[in-house]
């Protein structure tokens, strides 16, 4: 128990306090010994990941408890309808297998605190087959999967400001009931706009390397 908690950089009493709120399976047991794992360790960076968001002690314990029972795991991320995300679940050789040696344990930390990882016993969930895919790609074409997940970060925040743009614009306009009906029209707005703007952005980017040269 000490290991773990000076691992997760937590103290034994809390790690004792998540046990007995069932925030954390209990250990594999050899006689007196009790053995914890990689996985124990990632729901501790999990539940610490979640309590920097905001999330109550007892919403995260709705979490482990939800989990346990195999609930939807969209349901527990909170990915409410409408969505179009689908969750994935990987073992960890799995997630290595799309990002290989990047798996590393400040990458991990940083997937959690995005909402991108979460953990189910000894299995990672992802929240989006979407962003996995596309984000394991940039990783096979040379981009650090550090940089990936600052730029997603940032792409987070100004996703955030057009979600708010456009569900205030909706909300003023439109009935409450049909805001879910109109949300494509939002997202296709959106998509052409940064269809545009990589257009432009690389005429521009190439433009000024043809002139360089």
């Amino acid at each position: 128990m000490e290991e773990l908690a000076e691992a997760a950089g937590i103290t034994p009493r809390t790690l004792r306090f998540y046990r007995e709120r069932g925030l954390i399976p209990p250990p594999r047991r050899e006689g007196r010994i009790a053995w914890y794992g990689p996985h124990h360790l990632a729901r501790l960076r999990t539940i610490a990941a979640l309590l920097e968001r905001g999330h109550t002690l007892n919403g995260i314990a709705d979490l482990a408890a939800a989990f346990e029972s195999g609930r939807d795991v969209g349901e527990v991320l909170g990915l409410g309808e409408p969505t179009e995300e689908e969750p994935v679940r990987l073992t960890p050789e799995q997630l290595a297998d799309h990002f290989g040696d990047q798996v590393t344990a400040e990458n991990f930390a940083a997937a959690l605190d995005l909402g991108y990882l979460a953990t189910d016993g000894e299995e990672i969930v992802h929240v989006s087959r979407r962003l996995l895919d596309v984000s394991s790609a940039l990783v096979r074409e040379g981009v650090p999967l550090a940089a990936v997940l600052g730029a997603a970060r940032d792409v987070r925040t100004h996703a955030d400001a057009l979600a708010k743009l456009f569900t205030d614009l909706l909300h003023a306009h439109a009935r409450d009931e049909d805001l879910a009906r109109l949300r494509p029209l939002a997202k296709s707005v959106v998509d052409a706009e940064l269809s545009m703007a990589l257009d432009r952005r690389l005429r521009d980017l190439l433009g000024s390397e043809a002139r360089g040269a």
